[in-house]
Order: C-alpha cells, then structure tokens, then sequence
C-alpha cells in the first residue's frame, strides 16, 4: 500500500479523529437490511488508525461498529438503553429514587466507572454532565461523566465502542474505552420515525417521534439536521413499607398506597437537537461544524417520610419509657405557649387527645402532622439543559502534509427541583415546592492535528501524526431560592435546616471554579510487512489544578495466515480530577444501616472534610493491556477473541458515610463552621483505592440463506470480573481509619453481571424481517439501598427481545416487538422489601425492575 492509495481511501474521515492511534473491530449485530451477501467485516469506522480507514479485520485493538439500523431494532427510545442492547460490556440499570442519577443515569464500560470512558461526537471530545453522581450504586460513587442521553438516535449514522486504554491519544478519561458517535452526513432525503409503547403492567407510556433531513449546501456541502421529541409515564414496582402499613392499620388514612414509588421516574419533555455541516473549500480542503441544543425535564421519587419519627420534622425522642415522641414547636415569640414535649405517638399520633387538644387546635402551637398527616413522600427532578458547537477545517497542504484546526464549546446545566417537601425550620410558612440549585459543568477547546507518510525506504512508508489541544473547564454552582437553604426560627427548637430531601445549595457557598489543560502528542504507524504492523504513540498533558503527566501506548498485529490474526497493545492511562468533584457540595437524604440520614457530600477543602481526612484529589492512574485473536473464514464465520487487564490505581470516589459525633460537631461550631449541626454524616471525594479489571470478550458473525429468504447470525459475549486490591486509610483524630465499607467493596467487585451475552438472528424475506435476541446477565450483589443489609446474591436472568417489520412500500416500514417479550423479573426482595422501603425488586438488576414493554414504531424515508 502506497501513500497515494492511502490518501485515496480515506483521507476525509482519516483527520476526525482528536488524538487517535487505535483500531476497528468487527460490529456486533448485523444491520436491518444487510444483505447476507454484505460481511459486516466490511464496516469502516471514523475512529481509528490516524491512517486509512480499514475494514473492521484489519484490526490491533477492538472497535464494536453499530449502525443506526442496529439501533432501531432494541425498541428502545432512549440511547443509553440502546447502547446496553448493542455492546457487551456496557451496563446501565434503572435509578429510582437515587437523586442526580435520575436525571442522567450513569453508564458502565468494562466494568468500570461512567467517567472513565471518552465519549466524543464526530471525533472530538464531548463534554461532561453538570451532574455528579452521589449515589451510583457505589462503583459510580462520584463519577462525573458525559451525557450521551441528548444524542438523538435519528442523527446517527454509526457508533463506535473502542474497547481499549486510550489515554495517549485522548488524553484524560480514555481508561475503559472510547465511544464516538458519528452523525449523519446525507446532502439529501431524510426520514421520519414514530415510536410508542407501554409495559406490560400498563404503565411507562412512552411516545417518540423524530425526524432527519439532509439538505445540499451549494453543491459541494450539506447540511443535515435530527430533531427528537418523547415524553415517558413513570412506573411503579412497589409494595407498601411495612412502617407505612403499620400507620394505616393504626387508622391513619391520611398515608398513600404506596407510600414511597420505586420505578421509572416521569420524563415530561425530552427535546434533542443536531446539526452537521460540512462544505468542500476547494479539491484539498473543507470546512466543517455541528452541534446541538436539548432540553429534558425529569421527575422522580424520594424516601417517605414517616409522620411519626422523621427526623428533624417529627422525631421528638423518646420518653423513659422508649416510647417515640412528637417534635412540637411552639410559635409564640417568647415561647411562651407551653407547648407539649411529651406527647407519645403511639399507634397514630392523630388520635392522641393531647396531640388534637394542646396541638392541632392551638395556634401556639404546631407540628408537622398538621401539613402532612400521613407523612410526605418528596418529588425530586429537574430541568437538563445542553448545548454545543463545534467548528473546523481539515485539508492538504502542497507537501502532502493533512491537517485539522478546530475549536469546541460545550455546555451542561441542571436546574434541580424538589416539590411536596418543606423547610422544617418555617414552620407553618413553609413552601413545599423549592428550587435548591443549579451547576453547570463548560467546556472549550481549541485542537490542531496534523499527519503525514514519509517514506523511510522500508517495505512501506511511515504515518507519523502529532498535534496540540488546549482545553477550559469550569463548575459553576448557583443558589437555590433562599427558602430551599433558609435557616428558619424553628431551627434552634430542633426543626431540620433547607428544602428537606435535598437542601438548597446556600448563597455563600456558591462560586465558579475552572481549570486550563496543555497537551500534546506523537502518534506513529508501520508496517514491518504485509502482515505485521506496530503502532505507537506518546502523549504530554499539564493541567493547571495538580500538574502534569506522560502517557504512553504501543500496539501491534500479526496476519498468522489468510483467515487468523493475532492484535495486542500496551497502555498507560489517566484520569484527571473533575472540576466538580474538587468543589462541588451537596446534601442529601440516604439510606444507612441506622435508616435515613442527612448526609453532606463536601469538597476535599472544607474544614469539616479535613477533619474527617480529606486531602487534595490526584488524578487515576492505570496500566492496561490487551490479546486478541482474529479469525475470518471462507465459509463467511467472523470472530474476535479479546482479553483486556486494566490496573487503575488512586481511583477517585465519595467515601462511605462518616458519621459526625457531637464532640466533633462542637469542635468545628468552635472554629465558625456553623452547618456542621445541619447533617449527621458526611462524604467527600477522595483517591480512596486501587481496583483490577480483567476479561474477555467474544464476538461472532455468521450469514446464510435460510427459509427463502437471509439470515444474519450475531453472537457477543464478554466475561469481567473486578478486584478491590487495596483501599487506603486516612489518619482521622488520631486513629487511622478505612473510609470504605466491605460491603461497598463487594458492591464495587459484584453489582455488574460477570457474564454477559446476547445471540442475535436477525431474518429478512421479502418485505419482511424478523428479529429475535436471547440475552443472559449472570448473578449480581446489591446492597439494598446502600444499607449495608445482609442480602443474598440477585440470580442470574434471561431476556428475550423479538420484533417483526413488515415493508409496506419502498419509503415506509412497520415493526411490531417486544423488549423482555417474556415478561421476566428479577428476583424478588423477599426479605427486605416492606420492612425497609418498599422495593419489590433490586433496583440494580441489569435487566430493569420494569418487566416486558411491547412498543409498535413506524419509519417514512424519503
């Protein structure tokens, strides 16, 4: 291969790439409408080799390449549920009363955390969610991750899951792998997509309609623009809380039923965006931009409040006699309603003749069960707002030098709200609707990537590629209204402080922190022979918040024969610490063995975090590498073997829970800190432990005819298995302490399945195709709502996803399907579902807590 060819084949999508030095692999699923004659192994991806583009057995590391009709055949509306469909080792679950996560559900490649995978759009890096994940089900504890949620499905041409350290290309986050979401390019028609379903408990509703056009821009460019729009119900998989059954057998009608919702939150609009451009500036170079603009409003469910013992609201202590107490207030400005402290709740306070006397028909006097006689349940969501741009130009220069200027903006933003809650410490003059805040997580960039073939006199030229990025990134976080952080006249009679669930963030606390990175780069490939090529790249990165770092990769491949191969690399990793998790705080209510609590999420910096053993966060480092096998046969079977081992080590998570005793309170009240009595635990972000990751994957491709018509056979597997290796201690009032729990560990090594796989028979016939998919998650560990309860392992499950399309002419196509078509559950919460929360099942099953969902969709071309 001579340079000349090279720049033929690929030289226009060669230069998308940021900073890459990888490789294609085969795609996972055959497409729709793939003819059986087409091998998927013909499938180009964007990213790759900085050289040509080569089809996916040419490959040193593993790309999975999902087309945009492979997409469409999950049934599902939201993409990150369409990722977990198309690749193995991407695992994402359901978050059901889990805070920020609700809004932007957290997302797992290898095994490892959401930011520890790159995600760029056309080859360049996206930016990060404002959102933090507080709780994440522990091994995302912290992470702060791109949303790939505002990328409409109808905008894509292709995606592309490398599944390989990465860190030397891209810099920062590359440990896991790196996804590239390709958009469509088309100068001209279009489609239009209706999508709308249900589950088979009759709710989740869900409808979807989008749209693509590409239009021509001159004649030597286009323009294609996606929009998307969906609402979706909320679901319920609840049981009543024994606590709450127990009020309602007291004679409390007053509590509902269910109390407290474990399901899909409600998405009441969800609007995305794109657009791409691109424009030929004369034969050797063009200009290019794309960019989006959504908007989703979500809301979700909180912890019931019981009225009886909720603390900081209704928990008053108890008598002599360990009888629970009502907290009551006295309203008169010299306190001098002498109001009860004594009154015992018994089965249901609302009885109690003191309580009705002295209490609800006295103006003195107040308690919460006046607002709230059953309790409350807070509602808990926001407004997701994203937008980004990005522009460039890429081209030739005379000495066959290729190049690509660009500069990148993005921006991420979360209103949060709180709703049918109150500010205990107003008393009666509470709202019970607040807003406690904002964050907005930007981004900027500026890259010039340049590669060129220079020929050395070997058996084929050398491809050497280097470039620069500069990057910005700030968190800004906004107050809440003053009502949602307000310390009302109540406080000091024992009344809880701020919008009670998630207090707002108050006006002192809030600021805007950034940062500004350097980097650059040299990327090489060579082919010793035909059949042995080498790769290598090096890469340099200063950041202004805590220094510098070099990361390096070498990968290799070797054609053993006509039909084997044999790939491997070699890498070191980073990733840096967010803006966010260095400063972002937060309250919020979570479950601990002890039940409820306050606990406050605080930056390493802070006085009480010090205390407690914070220090200044350092970035992640990891060593990885890989072995794989390429097989591609005559009789048209294509498989890839692959084995991965990453070592991260100062992995960068919130502690577990540390309880704040009085003496400590006392002391840090002593130093001017004045929230430190508004919560009972706190949590800060810390380098907390080292983990290895290791497994394989296994992906397989086989066409044939087959009852008349073609059939595409796709098998995908993958084998991970994580080990907490070593946690660190941090030296706290004198004592050294561990600030993550066993069972967190267990979480961390066991909450994703160990085996995953999916065998896919996709068949075409005339003007119809069907599609069946047998999927399998083997076993997990939950701990149930991060209580530390002794629960056994969640069992191993099937699924079955089947649907039928049927081409009514040459532009329209129907399909019919089912996702879970078998209706299947995960096992139930036997033990702890009424007696903590009223969860029928793990929230953190990987096949959903929702049962089957049968959807009908529609797709116009034209």
């Amino acid at each position: 291969m001579n340079s000349s060819i090279l720049k033929k084949a690929g030289f226009t999508k060669t230069i998308l790439s940021l900073s890459v030095a990888l490789s294609i692999s085969p795609t996972l699923f055959a497409q729709e409408q793939t003819n059986a004659n087409e091998s998927d192994v013909e499938k180009i991806a964007v990213v790759g080799t900085r050289s040509a583009p080569r089809s996916v057995g040419d490959s040193a590391v593993p790309v999975d390449i999902i087309s945009a009709e492979e997409f469409k055949s999950t049934g599902s509306t939201d993409i990150t549920t369409m990722m977990q469909a198309a690749v193995p080792s991407f695992n994402v679950n359901d978050q059901p009363i889990n805070d920020a996560s609700t809004l932007v559900r957290p997302a797992n490649l290898r095994g490892l955390a959401p930011d520890h995978t790159l995600i760029l759009v056309n080859g360049k890096r996206r930016h990060r969610s404002a959102v933090i994940t507080f709780l994440g089900g522990q091994i995302s504890d912290g992470a702060q991750g791109p949303d790939i949620s505002v990328i409409p499905s109808v905008a894509l041409k292709q995606v592309e899951v490398l599944r390989d350290g990465a860190a030397a290309q891209y810099g920062s986050d590359a440990i896991a792998g790196v996804i590239n979401f390709a958009l469509k390019d088309d100068s001209e028609g279009g489609t239009v997509e209706f999508n709308t379903g249900q589950y088979y408990e009759g709710d989740g509703a869900t409808t979807m309609v989008a749209g693509n056009v590409g239009l021509p821009l001159t004649d030597q460019g286009f323009v294609n623009l996606s929009l998307e729009y969906r609402t979706s119900d909320p679901t319920s998989r609840s049981v009543q809380r024994d606590d709450a059954a127990a009020l309602i057998d007291g004679g409390n009608n007053f509590v509902e039923d269910p109390a407290q919702v474990w399901g899909s939150p409600e998405i009441k609009g969800d609007l995305k965006f794109f657009a791409n451009a691109g424009l030929e500036l004369d034969e050797n170079s063009e200009a290019y931009l794309f960019g989006n603009y959504a908007r989703r409003e979500v809301e979700g469910g909180f912890y019931f409040r019981n009225p009886h013992n909720r603390g900081g609201v209704n928990d008053g202590g108890t008598n002599e006699s360990g009888e629970q107490l009502l907290l009551v207030a006295d309203l008169t400005p010299d306190l001098s309603g002498n109001c009860p402290t004594d009154i015992a709740v018994g089965s249901n306070v609302l009885e109690n003749p003191v309580y009705i006397n002295q209490v609800a028909n006295n103006p003195d006097c107040f308690a919460f069960n006046e607002l709230f006689p059953g309790g409350f349940t807070p509602k808990f969501g926001g407004i997701v707002t994203d937008a980004s741009l990005v522009v460039g130009t890429r081209g030739e220069l005379d000495n066959e030098l290729n190049y690509d200027v660009s500069g990148s903006y993005g921006s991420n933003e979360i209103d949060y709200a709180i709703s049918n809650t109150i500010n205990p410490s107003l008393g009666p003059d509470t709202p019970t609707s607040f807003n406690p805040g904002r964050y907005i997580q930007t981004e900027a960039s500026l890259n010039i990537d340049i590669n060129k073939f220079i020929d050395i006199g070997g058996n084929e030229p050398l491809f050497l590629a280097g470039g620069i990025e500069y990057r910005y990134e700030s968190f800004e976080a906004i107050a809440g209204d003053p009502k949602s952080y307000e310390v009302g006249p109540l406080a000091a009679q024992g009344f809880g402080i701020g919008s009670n669930g998630f207090p707002g963030l108050a006006a002192r606390f809030q600021g805007k922190n950034s940062r500004n990175s350097a980097a650059v780069y040299i990327d090489s490939e060579y082919f010793f022979s035909d059949d042995f090529m080498v790769s290598a790249a090096i890469r340099y990165e200063d950041f202004t918040d805590f220094g510098n770092t070099t990361k390096g990769k070498l990968s290799a491949r070797y054609q053993l024969s006509d039909t084997v191969a044999l790939r491997g690399a070699i890498s070191t990793g980073f990733k840096a610490p967010t803006i966010g998790q260095s400063n972002v705080r937060n309250v919020t209510t979570a479950f601990s063995a002890t039940g409820l609590v306050d606990r406050a999420t605080l930056p390493p910096s802070d006085p009480i975090a010090i205390q407690k053993g914070a220090t200044p966060l350092q970035p992640e480092e990891a060593t990885s590498y890989s072995v794989g096998w390429v097989g591609e046969f005559d009789n048209g079977v294509f498989m890839t073997i692959d084995y991965f081992n990453i070592e991260v080590e100062d992995r960068i998570s919130t502690t577990s829970g540390i309880t704040l005793t009085q003496t400590d309170i006392d002391t840090l009240l002593a130093q001017g800190v004045t929230d430190a009595s508004s919560f009972s635990e706190v949590s800060f972000f810390t380098n907390d432990f080292a983990t290895s990751t290791q497994g394989v994957d296994i992906v397989a491709n086989y066409s044939m005819e087959m009852l008349g018509g073609d059939t595409v056979f796709s098998f995908a597997g993958n084998w991970t298995d994580t080990e907490v290796d070593d946690v660190k201690t941090f030296r706290v009032n004198g004592e050294q302490v561990q600030n993550i729990s066993s069972t967190r560990i267990r979480m961390i090594e066991d909450n994703l399945p160990e085996y995953r796989f999916s065998l896919t028979g996709n068949h075409t016939n005339g003007d119809w195709r069907v599609l069946t998919r047998l999927n399998y998650y083997s076993e997990i560990f939950e701990d149930h709502i991060d209580a530390g309860l002794p629960i056994e392992e969640v069992g191993a499950e099937y699924t079955v996803d089947f649907e039928i399309g049927y081409h009514v002419n040459d532009a329209l196509i129907v399909t019919l399907g089912a996702r879970n078509a078998l209706d299947n559950f995960p096992d139930e919460n036997r033990l702890y579902d009424t007696e903590v929360a009223g969860s029928k099942y793990p929230t953190t099953s990987p096949i959903g807590i929702n049962g089957g969902f049968y959807y009908l969709k529609g797709v116009y071309t034209f």
